[in-house]
């Protein structure tokens, strides 16, 4: 997978825990290379720091995981996805979500403005329903890659791409 988000990067937060950005500050399980920044991509856990958002949530180092990036990488059938916004959830050192389910939402009609837009290698554009149709405690798709390294943030995904 493309690395698309260096130390240093800040990416929105997408879970309900009251963070609205995150600050990466360094990555599990690089072990590093002289003058190369260690990056991350979807499913990588990361550790941050929050910059905007509830107080007691700031200025603490917080594991999390990587749910969309915005750099395009390629996936073993040949599609290249990407997502509109990098965005990560925070969790605890298992990997467990720190934020909770919400009330189940309510159907919502199906509408252009609900789709993400990816791109095949031959230019074939095909669409992925974004809206979710139960609550969930994460705003907006996550990647496959993610949801198969962690079933807890899977399961509060309403759309996994």
């Amino acid at each position: 997978m493309s690395l698309g988000l260096p130390v240093a990067a800040t990416v929105n937060c997408a879970d309900n825990t009251g963070a609205k950005n995150l600050y990466i500050i360094s990555v599990k399980g690089i072990k590093g290379r002289l003058n190369r920044l260690p990056s991350a991509c979807v499913g990588d856990m990361v550790m941050a720091t929050v910059k905007k958002g509830k107080p007691d949530l700031r200025k603490k180092v917080l594991p999390a995981v990587i749910v969309r990036q915005r750099k395009p990488w390629r996936r073993k059938d040949g599609v290249y996805m990407y997502f509109e916004d990098n965005a990560g959830v925070i969790v605890n050192p298992k990997g467990e979500m720190k934020g909770t389910m919400t009330s189940p939402k309510p159907v919502q009609p199906f509408s252009r403005s609900n789709l993400f837009t990816c791109y095949r290698s031959n230019d074939i554009a095909f669409d992925i329903l974004f809206s979710g149709f139960l609550g969930s405690a994460i705003t907006g798709p996550i990647g496959k890659e993610c949801a198969d390294l962690w079933p807890r943030i899977a399961s509060a995904a309403n759309a996994i791409v």
